[in-house]
C-alpha cells in the first residue's frame, strides 16, 4: 500500500489563474500531483498547458490562486525555488550543452547548486554514473552530447534532473522524435521513476502512450480544466472529445480508383549509406505511406525525391518526364512539393508574416513593373487562410505566433499555391494536437480527391493506417514489403513488420 508520504500532495495548484491583458490563459485551475504518480496533462495547442508549466516552475506568476509545494504556499515562486523544491522540466529540445560530455551535462545542474565555479571531472563522473545506474542504462560518460542519438540525449536530460534531486519531472512531448522501441523503453523508465517515488507530469499529443503510463488524466481546454479522472476511465475517443469538445471521426481512406493513372515513378533510386534500389509508383489521387523506424532511410529518400540530396543512381519521372536529380528548384518546377518534418528550422521563416511565408519563391507572381503588389499578396494569403481554416488574426501576423497545427497549414498553403502534382509530407502531424491532426488529415484527403499524389513519410502508424491507400515498409534503406492501408492491416501487425 502507498505510504502516507506518497499519499500527501507533492504539488498543489489551487484556483490558479493567469491573465495576459484581456486574454485568460488559465482560469481557476486546480491540480494535485503526488509522489510516485504520473499525471497526464492533455489539451490542444493553446489550451493552457504551457502556461501551467511556466507557473509551476516559477517562470510566470499567477494572476490569482496559489501554488503549494508539500502543502506550503509559495508566496512568490521563482525558477530557483522550484528547482530547490525538486521540480525539473525536460523540454522537447532537452536544453543540453552539445559541446560537453555526458557526465558534464548530467552533473551540471547539481554542481551549480553547490555554488562551485568549477566542475570536477571525478565528481561529475561519479554522479553521472550513479544516475545512469539508477535508471538502468549505460552510456559513455565521455561522449560529447552532440554526437548522441535523440533517445540517448533524452536519457541524459532525465539523469540530469535526477542528479538535481528531482521529485517532479515534467516531460513536454517526450516521445515526438523517438522510434516505437525507444518509446517503449521510455515508458518503462517512467515506471521505474514512479516506483522510486518520483512524480511525472506527462504532456503529449500521443494519446495511447499517455493512457498506458499515467494514473491520472487532467484535460485543459481554453484555459479551463474540463475533465479529470483515473486514466482507466478514458480511452482515445473520450480523451479526444474532452480535448476538442467534439467527436473526431477516424476512418480509412476512400478506395482509390483502379483506373487512376500513374503519376510519379521511381526506378532503382539509391544513395550510398542512406538507401538502396528504391522503386515505387504513385498514382493520381493516391496517398502512399512510407513507414520506417528512425535510421531506416525514409527521410533521406524523401529529401532525394525533392532534390535536397543527390542520389548516386536511379531515375525519377513525373507524368513520363524525367525529374532532374539533386536539384530542388528543378523538382519544384517539375511539380513536386516537399513539407519537411522540422517545419520550425526547415519549413518556415518564423519572424516573417504568414503572407510572406505563403508567397516565398513566388513573389514574381505578385509583382507588377518590378514593384511588389502587397494588396494582391495579402488577398491571396487571406484566401488560403480561409480555405485551410488557419486560425490567425490576419495574413500580416508573424508565423511564430501560430500554433503548430496552424504553422503546418501555412507550409501546406505555400505549396498548394504552386499547384504541385506530387506533395511529399514528412511527418505531416508531428507536434500538432489531436484536433489539428484530424483536420490536416482531412486536407490531405481533399487534396488527393482533387488528383494530387501524396507521399507520407511517418513513424506514426495510426496516421499511416487512417490516411494511406498503400504503405511501403522501409528497413535499412530498402523497401521490404507493401501493405494495404485502411482497416486491412492492424497497427500491431504493421509495428511487427517494422521491427522484425
Amino acid at each position: 500500500m502507498p505510504s502516507d508520504a506518497q499519499n500527501a500532495p507533492l504539488v498543489t495548484l489551487e484556483a490558479v489563474t493567469k491573465r495576459y491583458a484581456a486574454i485568460t490563459a488559465l482560469d481557476s485551475v486546480n491540480l494535485t500531483i503526488r509522489a510516485g504518480e504520473a499525471v497526464c496533462l492533455a489539451g490542444e495547442n493553446g489550451s493552457g498547458k504551457s502556461t501551467l508549466i511556466k507557473v509551476l516552475v516559477g517562470v510566470e506568476q499567477p494572476s490569482g490562486g496559489r501554488v503549494l509545494f508539500d502543502g506550503v504556499p509559495q508566496t512568490r515562486l521563482t525558477p530557483t525555488a522550484a528547482t530547490a523544491a525538486g521540480v525539473q522540466v525536460i523540454f522537447q529540445d532537452f536544453s543540453l550543452f552539445p559541446n560537453l560530455s555526458v557526465a558534464e551535462n548530467i552533473a551540471m545542474t547539481a554542481e551549480r547548486a553547490t555554488g562551485t565555479v568549477m566542475v570536477r571531472n571525478a565528481r561529475a563522473h561519479a554522479r553521472a554514473a550513479e544516475m545512469l545506474a539508477r535508471v538502468g542504462v549505460e552510456l559513455d560518460l565521455d561522449a560529447r552530447v552532440e554526437r548522441l542519438p535523440v533517445a540517448h540525449k533524452q536519457l541524459v536530460a532525465i539523469c540530469r534532473a535526477l542528479a538535481a534531486d528531482a521529485r517532479l519531472i515534467i516531460m513536454d512531448e517526450p516521445t515526438t522524435a523517438l522510434t516505437e522501441r525507444e518509446v517503449a523503453r521510455l515508458l518503462d523508465l517512467i515506471r521505474t521513476l514512479k516506483a522510486d517515488g518520483v512524480a511525472v507530469l506527462f504532456v503529449s499529443h500521443k494519446l495511447a502512450e499517455v493512457l498506458e503510463v499515467c494514473e491520472t488524466v487532467v484535460v485543459l481546454r481554453n484555459g479551463e480544466k474540463v475533465a479529470e479522472g483515473p486514466a482507466s476511465e478514458f480511452d482515445s475517443a473520450s480523451l479526444t472529445r474532452a480535448m476538442t469538445g467534439r467527436d473526431v471521426a477516424t476512418a480509412p481512406p476512400a478506395p482509390l480508383d483502379p483506373a487512376s493513372p500513374a503519376l510519379l515513378k521511381v526506378e532503382g533510386l539509391g544513395r550510398a549509406g542512406a538507401f538502396e534500389d528504391v522503386s515505387l509508383t504513385l498514382h493520381s489521387g493516391e496517398i502512399l505511406g512510407v513507414a520506417g523506424l528512425l535510421g531506416s532511410g525514409r527521410t533521406s529518400f524523401a529529401k532525394a525525391l525533392f532534390g535536397l540530396a543527390c542520389p548516386d543512381r536511379g531515375r525519377v519521372t513525373l507524368d513520363g518526364t524525367d525529374v532532374p536529380l539533386g536539384d530542388p528548384i528543378a523538382a519544384a518546377a517539375s511539380g513536386i512539393g516537399y513539407v519537411p518534418e522540422d517545419r520550425l528550422t526547415e519549413g518556415l521563416f518564423l519572424e516573417q508574416s504568414i503572407a510572406h511565408n505563403i508567397a516565398v519563391g513566388r513573389f514574381d507572381t505578385h509583382t507588377q513593373n518590378g514593384v511588389l503588389n502587397l494588396g494582391n499578396l495579402w488577398s491571396e494569403a487571406a484566401d488560403w487562410l480561409k480555405r485551410l481554416s488557419v486560425k490567425a488574426p490576419d495574413p500580416t501576423a508573424p508565423v511564430r505566433s501560430l500554433s503548430g497545427g496552424n504553422q503546418q497549414r501555412v507550409v501546406l498553403a505555400r505549396w498548394m499555391a504552386r499547384q504541385p502534382r506530387v506533395l511529399i509530407l514528412n511527418g505531416p502531424s508531428v507536434g500538432v494536437d489531436v484536433g489539428s491532426k484530424a483536420e490536416i488529415h482531412g486536407i490531405m484527403a481533399d487534396l488527393a480527391a482533387g488528383g494530387l499524389g501524396i507521399i507520407v513519410i511517418s513513424d506514426d502508424l495510426p496516421e499511416l493506417l487512417s490516411t494511406c491507400h498503400r504503405i511501403l515498409v522501409m528497413k535499412e534503406g530498402r523497401i521490404t514489403e507493401e501493405v494495404t492501408g485502411g482497416a486491412k492491416v492492424s497497427e500491431a501487425d504493421l509495428s511487427h513488420r517494422l521491427a522484425s
